[in-house]
């Protein structure tokens, strides 16, 4: 059983993963690509390139897990490889991808570049009203 709490980060592969890949290679994955602690209790989420079948890496204390699964009809969603940040999913948006629900706005539209351009053109207005 997989224990989500609020401290449980769901952190995902932007590079596609072979499906054959199992214990060791997801988790030379982790520590290569992700740059992350495979031991820390977190999920690390890999799909594969036609984004049919996703793997789900974790280690409950005793051991790693590998959760699995191939969708029946359509795809998991996209996650944007050139979103620059690191990408991590909520438990609610876990389940969601899970499901294969369409999370791709979340990875295009952030509201922290919203913020960015928002704040840049506040800047230039300002500098251009005194001027």
């Amino acid at each position: 059983m997989i224990a989500l709490n609020r401290r449980t980060r769901i952190y995902v592969c932007k590079e596609w993963t072979d499906m054959r890949s199992s214990y060791d290679s997801l988790f030379g994955r982790v520590k290569e690509i992700l740059n992350h602690d495979p031991y820390s209790g977190h999920l690390f989420l890999f799909v594969n390139r036609t984004r049919t079948s996703c793997k789900v890496l974790y280690y409950d204390g005793t051991g790693f897990v590998i959760l699995q699964k191939r969708l029946d009809r359509g795809t998991f969603s996209r996650i944007n490889p050139s979103y620059e940040q690191e990408v991590i999913l909520t438990e609610a948006e876990f389940g969601l991808f899970f499901e294969g629900a369409d999370l791709s706005k979340r990875f295009i539209e952030s509201p922290i570049e919203k913020k960015r351009v928002f704040l840049k053109k506040r800047q230039l207005k300002e500098e251009i009203a005194t001027v």
